[in-house]
This record gives structure tokens, sequence and C-alpha cells, in this order.
């Protein structure tokens, strides 16, 4: 078996003390997952090869919630509210795309996630094996949320046909150790009680997850409330889908009943700051989350509402918000922040194998430059707060996943980057004309 050892000048394995090993090594073997984790001069077995590579290694980001054919559309619909936004700005251009679109499209958002530390992410979108195509041609990994929305499935038939077909890329990718797949409901709002609890049967049939928007904007949850009595939740605890996996996207709108109800339950919310901020549809509560022990993550949204694909900055916006809606720098800390995009967010959304540095573990790291200002002047107890106040994608230099180097020098590895971005312009003036 070969054992490659990386060994760099600090290691943050992701564990949840917040723990920094300096003169770290990772050894991984060929199968891409790591068998050990610690000081250099104190792991036993001989490498068959030592790469000094320097800086930092930590886990691969895991962004909780997105949309990555949208980098089509990006920046669309600016200064509209979300349903405005949705009907003036961004479907117009999503309903021209076509399936080798989507495909350029997820290639583009990959692409820019592991420049900037994703190695994984939740994507939400229509032409699910375009999006899986894409992700195992850059390198990357997803959980792939196969879109329901009512445009695309108006009447019975097609409805069912649209589950179904949802059911064979389930069974189709069931042992891909690149794409976890499940079903992508948009919104209670958009599908209403009864198709919402036939998304639910197929979802359990296939034992697959299930990725919804929820509680987005105040006008989404009077609509609901209005035309069906109950939250938005409510439904969804009526259809039984808080006793699996469920994760809701956003949530800024639950209220005490709900968050009772998926707390019963074991479901999982995502906080996607940078996009509730910038459509204004208010501030998640992600501490009362936590508080009441949700599962928790954090997620970029698409391009069209955020409008990059920064992890760095949602984590550094979450935890912001936290402290600035409690008055206390207390109340989150830069481990537990830096934990909703590693090892919190594995947990959270079912990854076992995911979000930490150890034994076990895929081999999905992150090289930090630490030869930055921004790392400058503090000490190795600072190392971890600095890296979520002052850390950004542009201080990624190499990407591993699954011990397969996609990202080096900060290029691309894989994929021809300005091919891509060239095949997207192209495309993107072509969806914005009339």
């Amino acid at each position: 078996m070969t054992r490659i050892r990386y060994v760099a000048d600090f290691v943050v394995p992701g564990e949840g003390a917040g723990v920094v090993i300096p003169g770290g090594a990772v050894d991984v073997d060929d199968s891409g997952h790591i068998i050990a984790v610690g000081v250099e001069g104190e792991l036993s077995e001989s490498p068959s090869e030592v790469r000094r590579v320097g800086g930092l290694l930590m886990p691969g980001l895991i962004n909780g919630h997105a949309h990555g054919p949208m980098t089509l559309v990006r920046s669309a619909g600016d200064g509209l509210a979300l349903m405005d936004w949705l009907q003036k700005g961004v479907w117009p251009r999503e309903g021209k795309m076509t399936p080798d679109d989507v495909f350029v499209g997820m290639q583009l958002a990959a692409a820019e996630m592991l420049l900037s530390g994703i190695t994984t992410s939740v994507e939400m979108y229509l032409f699910e094996d375009q999006i899986a195509r894409a992700i195992h041609t850059v390198g990357s990994r997803a959980q792939v949320m196969a879109g329901v929305i009512t445009a695309i499935a108006p009447t019975d038939d097609s409805y069912m046909a649209r589950l179904e077909s949802i059911s064979d890329f389930c069974a189709n990718h069931a042992n891909d150790d690149r794409i976890t797949p499940g079903f992508g409901p948009h919104s209670v709002h958009d599908l209403g009680p009864g198709r919402i609890a036939q998304l639910g049967e197929s979802a359990a049939a296939c034992d697959a997850p299930v990725h919804i928007h929820l509680e987005e904007t105040r006008a989404e949850r009077a609509q609901v409330l209005s035309e069906h009595g109950r939250s938005a939740t409510q439904v969804l605890a009526d259809a039984g889908l808080l006793e699996r996996r469920l994760v809701g996207a956003h949530g800024v709108w639950l209220d005490d009943a709900d968050l009772s109800l998926l707390a019963d339950g074991s479901a999982t919310l995502i906080h996607c700051p940078m996009s509730n901020l910038k459509l204004g549809s208010g501030m998640a509560d992600i501490v009362q989350w936590r508080d009441r022990g949700l599962g928790l993550a954090v997620g970029t949204d698409g391009v069209a509402s955020n409008d990059n694909l920064d992890m760095w900055e949602d984590l550094r916006l979450a935890g912001l918000l936290a402290r600035g809606r409690s008055e206390s720098p207390e109340v989150i800390s830069a481990v537990e922040t830096l934990s909703l995009a590693t090892v919190g967010a594995a947990s959270a959304l079912g990854f076992d194998d995911l979000g930490e540095l150890r034994p076990g573990a895929w081999a999905d790291m992150v090289r930090i430059d630490l030869d930055y200002p921004a790392f400058t002047g503090g000490t190795r107890t600072d190392l971890i707060p600095m890296l979520v106040w002052a850390g950004s994608g542009r201080h990624v230099t190499d990407v591993w996943v699954g011990g397969r180097q996609v990202v080096e020098g900060r290029e691309l590895t894989l994929i021809d980057r300005a091919a891509v971005q060239a095949q997207a312009r192209t495309i993107g003036e072509r969806l914005a004309s009339t």
C-alpha cells in the first residue's frame, strides 16, 4: 500500500476542540483515505513518499446549500425581492437552459468552489445527470438534490414521472463515492401539501435525503399560512418528512412551534447569510437553532443571490451576525464558526467520512498559504480565529479530494478553466438575450 505523507507548518484537523498541530503531517493511502494524522516526528510507520507542502492543512469546506449552474445567471435581478427576483430576473433566463448549459455552469461553479477550498457542495437543481457528470469531471463532491418544481411538472402525471426519474437517479448513484443523490423540492409554497407528501413517500422508498427551501421570507410564510392554515414546517411534519433526513435551507422566519417540531425530528437547517441579506429576506437566529439541538451548517446559496461561492465570507457573516444579534462575542466561538463548514456541517448533512482530517476519513484537504499579512502578528493559538475572521478563498493554494490533487498552485488540474469560462460567457449572454 502506498503511503504519502503531507507535512505542513500547521495542521488543523477540524476537531471540535480547535486542535492545531505544529509541524503536523497527514498520511494518505492509495484509496484516498487518511490513515494517520499528528506531529511528523511522532508518526510511527514510514511513508512511501513525503511531500513537504508547508503552510496550513485543514479539511475541505462543505457548502450546505447551492445551485451551482446559476453561475450562468450571476447577479441577475439585483435589487429585487425574492419572488420578483425569481420571476423577473432568474427564471426567464433559467427557462432557456439546456442540459449542456447546465454541465458548463456546474463545471464553472465547482471550479470556483474548489479554488476557494470548498470540496463538497449540496446542489439543488434540475438536469441532475449533468450536474453529477460535471462534478466527476472537475473532481469535487456533491449531494445532488434533484429539483422538483411545479413549473416543470404541472400535471399529476408529469409530477409522478419526475419523482420516478429522481428515484432512478438515486438508484444509479447509490454506490457513487462522489455523488450523494436525493430529492430537492423547491418549497411548500410551490408544491403544496399533497405533492410534498407524495415526494416524501418516494424519498422514503429510496432511503434518500430531502432538501427544501424553508421559511425564507415573511411573504412566503404568510402565503402558506393563508392557503393551508398551517406553517410549511407543519406541512412537512404532517407528511412525515421530519422523521427522516430533511434539510431545510434558510429558515429565517421559523417560529417557536416550528423549531420545536424540527428539534423533535431529525432535521438540519442551512444558514445562508449572504443571500438572505442581499435579498432583504431577514436574518436567521442560528444560536436558537443550535441551542435547540438542530443540525446546522452554512451555505452560499446560488450566485444570483450571493454573488460568489466563497464560503469564507458566509462563515464570517454567520459568526458576526450571531454575535451581533445576541450582543455578545461569547455566543459563538471561532472554532464553532469554522465547524459550520467542516466537521459540524458533515455531521449535520450525514457525511460520516468528511469534514475532519482523521484516520478513516476521505483525504479532502486544503492548503492555506500563511505568508500573508492577514496571518502575521498572532500566535499559534490565534490561528483558527485568524482563519475565520481574516481568511478568504485567495489564501487557498492547493486542494485534494479523496487524495487526488485537484488544485495545484491556485490552478485546477483536471479541466481547462479558461475554456470553461469562455463557454460560460457565451451561454450567459445567450440566456440574457431577449
